[in-house]
This record gives C-alpha cells, sequence and structure tokens, in this order.
C-alpha cells in the first residue's frame, strides 16, 4: 500500500542551507512524496510555476522575496490561491503567527519542529478547503492582532 504523499510534490523553501537537507530527509523518512527545493524567494516562484507543487513549505525570514510576501503572492493569484501553504519558521511570537496566518498560511510551524508535528502539518494542510481557509482569515480579521513586545509595558 503506497505511503502518504505517493504521487505528490512539496515545495520546500529555507535558507538555511543546513536546515534544507534535515526537513528533505524528514519529509522523505516518513513520506512518499517528491520533495523539490528553493533556498529563496525568487527561485521558489520559478521552482512553484516550473513544477506546481501540490503543498508548500517556506521559511518566512529569506533574502528578497520573505515567505510571508510568497504567502500572500500565491494566495492573491486565482491560479495558486488553492495551494496548502505552510510557514515553517524561527519566529515564534504571537505577532508573527497572527501576520502568518493573515498572509494566508494554512500552518504555522516553529523550529525546531519535530518530525510528527511537521508531517501532521502537511497532512492537515493538504486537508485545509478554500471554505475553511476564507473561515480561518474571517476570525482573524475579526480578531484583534497581538501587541508586539514593544508595545507592551
Amino acid at each position: 500500500m503506497p505511503r502518504f504523499g505517493a504521487g505528490q510534490t512539496i515545495l520546500v523553501i529555507d535558507d538555511d542551507r543546513d536546515l534544507l537537507p534535515s526537513l528533505v530527509e524528514t519529509i522523505h523518512a516518513f513520506s512518499d512524496f517528491t520533495v523539490i527545493t528553493a533556498d529563496n524567494g525568487v527561485t521558489a516562484l520559478e521552482r512553484f510555476f516550473e513544477t506546481r507543487p501540490d503543498c508548500v513549505m517556506v521559511d518566512v525570514r529569506m533574502p528578497g522575496l520573505d515567505g510571508y510576501q510568497l504567502v500572500r503572492m500565491l494566495r492573491g493569484d486565482a491560479q495558486t490561491a488553492a495551494i496548502p501553504l505552510i510557514i515553517l519558521t524561527a519566529l515564534a511570537k504571537d505577532q508573527n503567527r497572527f501576520i502568518g496566518l493573515a498572509s494566508g498560511a494554512d500552518q504555522y510551524l516553529v523550529k525546531p519542529v519535530r518530525p510528527r508535528a511537521l508531517m501532521e502539518a502537511i497532512r492537515n494542510a493538504l486537508k485545509s478547503s478554500q471554505e475553511e481557509r476564507a473561515d480561518r482569515l474571517s476570525e482573524l480579521a475579526e480578531s484583534e492582532p497581538p501587541q508586539s513586545d514593544d508595545a507592551k509595558d
């Protein structure tokens, strides 16, 4: 019986050249995804349109086009709006999570991430429907954004 991800492709984008191979190895160990990589947002867009992956996992802090911008670009185009998107970042503050989810990410993970949590996030992102995305964005729009640490006493 085929494992999770058989016949599917995931694009993993991270400028950390030490972490990227580890992410690929983890995904291969727990699934049958074909993994495509990019180390910056511009290359990621090129790879995205070359391969049309089934899911995208992106870091936030990258040179040039950052992860938030990439997520907003993909969500803003009718041809790519339905792609499952996961942010994987070292930015752990509530405000960062809010921005990531408000940008349109289906899942927001903080590094370092356990393999099981990584694979669960991929599964959940792949299961997210357009309606669930719209509901999540509506809830975020109605909620109070978290204050930055600079604004707290």
